[in-house]
């Protein structure tokens, strides 16, 4: 090899170690400079899987005590509906009943029934 090859051979090495060098300490810099970044993102998202899952939790219990009330509500709404049924056919004897007195009453006329009812009532 001549020396000029040599050279030139030196000179391409010494560029290739400086970059090589020039590569590293950039690489070097930025880990210093996004690690905190990093870890402090890292932290962030911890914290809101965390947060996540608790509202999940959280979340599946409400639906469950939703459902639980939506359930005692039917079940409150079914057990009315069969008092209000047993009342009224309880109640079917006595307006029967007060029916027949008030008409005896008046002499017989419901619409003269209602009136006396009601002056009965307003002290009239």
């Amino acid at each position: 090899m001549t020396p000029a090859a040599w050279k030139f051979a030196g000179i391409g090495l010494a560029l290739a170690l400086l970059l090589g060098l020039g590569a590293s300490g950039g690489a070097l810099l930025a880990a210093n400079h996004y690690r905190p970044l990093l870890d402090t993102a890292n932290e962030d998202l911890a914290k809101a899987k965390i947060a996540r899952d608790n509202l999940e939790v959280l979340a599946g219990e409400q639906g469950r005590k939703l459902g639980e009330l939506v359930s005692a509500g039917e079940l409150r709404e079914r057990n009315a509906a069969q008092a209000i049924a047993r009342a009224k056919g309880e109640a079917v004897s006595d307006y029967a009943a007060a029916n027949r007195l008030i008409q005896e009453r008046t002499g017989g006329d419901p619409v003269e029934a209602a009136v006396s009812l009601i002056d009965q009532e307003l002290g009239l």
